[in-house]
C-alpha cells in the first residue's frame, strides 16, 4: 500500500516525464481528431494511452503492429460483414472463428509483433458489431477507426521521440553486461556441482530471453541501434554455448575418480578463476595450456577428455566477453547467427483460440436471447478481454484487474462526464476536466504492478466520458455503458474460470514431445543456427516447466527432470556434431549413419527397456573416430559420444524409476 500511494503522490523523474509525453501526444491527437471532425475523436485520444511505452523503440514497434492490426481487422470487418450481414448467427460465429484464429496465432509467438493478431481480432468486432444494424454504412466506420487510430499513433510516437527519448539500444548495453555476468555465474554453478545450479541455469536463461526481445525494440532506433540488434543475437548465441559447454564439463568431471579430481583440482580452479573475469588475454592463455597439458600421455583418457572441455570452454568465454564488449560499442559482425528461435506449439494454441473463441459465442447467444440493446458494448469488450488474456496462464487474475480499473473509472467519470464538462466549455477547459484524472492514471502506468489497473482506468473513463465535436449528456446511457462494460468483462473472466484449458500434466507431456521432436531435428539442422535455435526453444520449455511444477501432480514431477535430461542430450549432440566438424578429415557415410539411428531413437522417446538403444550406433562412430586419428577434436567428439550414451541411459532409467518397466 505504501509504495500504491508513493506512486501517486512522490513519483520519481522517469514516471513524471512517460506522464507528460502521454498526455501530450495524447491531447495532441484530441485536438487534431477536432480539427479534422473526426468522428469519434476519443478513439485518436485512447490510441495514444494504448501505445505509451517508457522507451521510444517500444513505441514504434507497438504502433506499427497496432496498425496493421487494425488495417487487416478493418479489411475482415468488411468482408464478414458483406457476407453474414443477413444472418446474425453466421456473422458471429464468423467473427468468433476469426477471434479464435487470431488469439492462436498471437499464442504462437514470443515477439512484440504478436500484438498486431490481437489488434486483428478484436478490430472486427469494435467495427462489426455496431454496424450490424446498418450494414451499408460499415465501409464509413472502417475508415472512420483506422484515421483515428493511425492518428493516435503517430501522435503518441511523435511526442515519444521528441521529448526525453529514452532509446532501448541505451539500455541494451547495461542488459548486455549484466546478461553475460548472470552467464558467467550460471557456469561457475555447474562447475562447482552447487546445488543453485538449477535456479542459476533458469536465471541466465530468463535473462537471456527477456533481453532478446528488447532487441526487436532497439530494431526500430536507427543504425546503432540494429547494429545492438545484431550483436544481441551474437551474444546470446555465445553464452548459451558457455552454459552448454560449462555444463558438459561438469558432466565430464563427474566421469572422474577421486585419485584423477585430486590432479585436476588446480587446473579447476584456475578455470574458474579465469571465468569470473573479463581478460581475453588470460582467456587465450589457459586455453593455450589446457590444450598442450590435454596431451600429456601420463593422464588418463577421461582426465584428456576433462582438459580439452575445459579449453573449448574457455575459447567459448573469451567470446562471450568479446560477443558483450561488441554489444555495448555498438559493433555486430557481418556473420552474425539467427535469432533465438521460441517454442510454438500448435495444438497448444488451437486450444488457447478455442479458448476465446467459446466466451465469446457464450455472450452472443445471451444477447440473441435477450436482445439487450447495449450488448454491443458488452460484446466487444469481451472480445477485447479475449483476444488479449485467452492465451495467457494467468488470465483471471488479468481479467479482475482489468475490471477493478472499470470500477475506479466509473465514478470518476460521472462527475467528469456527467456533472463538470455540461458546464465547461472550450477545447482548453476539455484538456483540464480530462488531464486531472488521466494525470493519475499514466503514473499508474509508469509502474509494472499498477499497469494493468491503471490502463483499464484510463480507457474506461476517456470511453464513458466521449469527448466529441459535438458532447452529449445522457445519465441514462452512462449507466446502461457501464453496465454493459461491467458485464462484458465479468463475462470473460467468468469464463476463464469455467474454462480452465491449462492442464499442467497435459502441457507438460507436450512440452517433452517438443523436446524430443527439436532433438531428433537437430540430427541433421546446419551448426550455423543450431545453438540459437535448440537453446532458445528450450529456454521457453525450462521455464514454463519451472513455473508448472509446484502445480504439477507428485507423479507429473518428473516432467521438470526431463526437461533437464532434453537440453543435456541436446547440449552433447551439439558439442559432438562441432567437433566433427571441426575435424580436418569427415567420417562421412559413418556419420550420416549414426545420425540417423540417432534420430530414430530419440524419435521413439526414452523409456523403461531403451537404454541400450544406442550402444551399437555409438560404438561404431567410436570405431570410425580412433582408427580416423588422434587429433584433439576427435578426443572430444569420443568425450562427446560417450557422454551422449550415458545421458541416454541415465534418461531411461529415470523413466524406469518413476513409471516403472512397461
Amino acid at each position: 500500500m505504501r509504495d500504491t500511494l508513493r506512486a501517486f503522490l512522490a513519483p520519481d523523474v522517469p514516471a513524471l516525464q512517460f506522464v507528460i509525453k502521454t498526455l501530450l501526444g495524447g491531447g495532441l491527437a484530441l485536438w487534431l481528431a477536432f480539427r479534422l471532425d473526426l468522428e469519434q475523436p476519443q478513439w485518436a485520444l485512447m490510441t495514444a494511452f494504448i501505445v505509451a511505452q517508457p522507451l521510444s523503440g517500444m513505441v514504434v514497434q507497438k504502433g506499427l503492429a497496432r496498425l496493421l492490426g487494425t488495417l487487416v481487422g478493418t479489411a475482415m470487418s468488411v468482408v464478414i460483414l458483406a457476407l453474414f450481414a443477413q444472418t446474425p448467427w453466421l456473422f458471429l460465429v464468423a467473427l468468433a472463428t476469426w477471434l479464435g484464429l487470431c488469439t492462436a496465432a498471437s499464442t504462437l509467438m514470443r515477439s512484440a509483433w504478436s500484438y498486431a493478431f490481437v489488434l486483428a481480432g478484436y478490430t472486427v468486432a469494435i467495427i462489426g458489431l455496431p454496424a450490424i444494424a446498418h450494414p451499408l454504412t460499415v465501409f464509413d466506420q472502417a475508415v472512420a477507426r483506422c484515421t483515428e487510430i493511425s492518428l493516435g499513433i503517430l501522435c503518441a510516437t511523435f511526442t515519444s521521440a521528441l521529448l526525453w527519448p529514452q532509446r532501448v539500444e541505451r539500455q541494451l548495453a547495461r542488459q548486455a553486461r549484466d546478461a553475460w555476468q548472470c552467464g558467467v555465474q550460471a557456469a561457475l554453478s555447474a562447475l562447482k556441482g552447487e546445488a543453485q545450479e538449477r535456479q542459476g541455469l533458469l536465471g541466465v536463461l530468463g535473462r537471456i530471453v527477456a533481453v532478446d526481445a528488447q532487441r526487436e525494440h532497439a530494431w526500430f532506433e536507427g543504425h546503432r541501434g540494429r547494429q545492438r540488434a545484431v550483436a544481441l543475437q551474437v551474444l546470446s548465441h555465445d553464452l548459451l554455448s558457455l552454459l552448454r559447454l560449462a555444463r558438459g564439463v561438469a558432466r565430464q568431471w563427474r566421469q572422474l575418480g577421486s585419485g584423477e579430481e585430486e590432479v585436476l583440482r588446480p587446473w579447476l580452479e584456475e578455470v574458474e578463476a579465469a571465468l569470473g573475469e573479463s581478460d581475453v588475454p588470460r582467456l587465450d592463455a589457459l586455453r593455450e595450456r589446457l590444450l598442450v597439458a590435454a596431451e600429456d600421455e601420463s593422464l588418463t583418457t577421461v582426465q584428456q577428455y576433462c582438459l580439452g572441455r575445459m579449453a573449448v570452454l574457455m575459447r567459448q568465454a573469451a567470446s562471450a566477453v568479446a560477443s558483450m564488449h561488441g554489444v555495448e560499442r555498438g559493433e555486430a559482425p557481418a556473420d552474425a547467427p539467427p535469432p533465438l528461435s521460441s517454442h510454438r506449439d500448435v495444438q497448444t494454441a488451437a486450444v488457447y483460440g478455442l479458448r476465446s473463441a467459446l466466451a465469446f459465442l457464450g455472450l452472443s447467444a445471451f444477447w440473441l436471447a435477450t436482445a439487450w440493446t447495449s450488448a454491443v458494448g458488452a460484446l466487444t469488450l469481451t472480445c477485447v478481454i479475449c483476444g488479449l488474456f485467452a492465451s495467457r496462464e494467468n488470465a483471471e487474475q488479468i481479467g479482475l484487474l482489468f475490471l477493478r480499473g472499470i470500477l475506479y473509472a466509473l465514478p470518476v467519470a460521472f462527475v467528469v462526464g456527467q456533472l463538470l464538462l455540461p458546464q465547461l466549455s472550450g477545447f482548453a477547459m476539455l484538456c483540464l476536466a480530462l488531464g486531472v484524472p488521466l494525470f493519475f492514471g499514466a503514473l499508474g502506468m509508469a509502474k509494472p504492478a499498477l499497469g494493468a489497473t491503471a490502463t483499464s482506468f484510463c480507457l474506461h473513463f476517456i470511453v464513458l466520458c466521449a469527448p466529441q465535436n459535438v458532447m452529449s449528456f445522457n445519465v441514462g446511457l452512462f449507466f446502461n455503458e457501464a453496465i454493459s462494460m461491467l458485464f462484458g468483462v465479468a463475462f470473460a473472466v467468468l469464463s476463464f474460470r469455467l474454462i480452465p484449458l491449462r492442464n499442467p500434466a497435459w502441457h507438460g507431456r507436450r512440452l517433452l514431445k517438443a523436446s524430443l521432436a527439436d532433438l531428433a531435428k537437430l540430427t541433421g539442422r546446419v551448426l550455423a543456427g543450431a545453438e540459437n535455435w535448440f537453446g532458445g526453444r528450450m529456454a521457453d520449455r525450462l521455464l514454463q516447466l519451472a513455473r508448472l511444477y509446484p502445480v504439477l501432480p507428485e507423479q507429473s514431477r518428473s516432467r521438470w527432470d526431463d526437461g533437464i535430461a532434453s537440453l543435456d542430450l541436446g547440449d552433447e549432440l551439439l558439442h559432438l556434431r562441432r567437433c566433427l566438424a571441426a575435424a580436418d578429415q569427415p567420417l562421412g557415410r559413418s556419420e550420416r549413419r549414426f545420425l540417423r539411428e540417432l534420430e530414430r531413437v530419440l524419435l521413439q522417446g526414452p523409456a523403461p527397456g531403451r537404454a541400450e538403444d544406442l550402444d551399437e550406433p555409438i560404438g561404431d562412430l567410436l570405431a570410425a573416430l580412433r582408427t580416423a586419428g588422434s587429433s584433439i577434436d576427435r578426443r572430444l567428439a569420443q568425450a562427446a559420444l560417450l557422454q551422449l550414451q550415458q545421458s541416454w541411459r541415465q534418461w531411461c532409467e529415470h523413466q524406469e524409476a518413476n513409471h516403472g518397466f512397461a
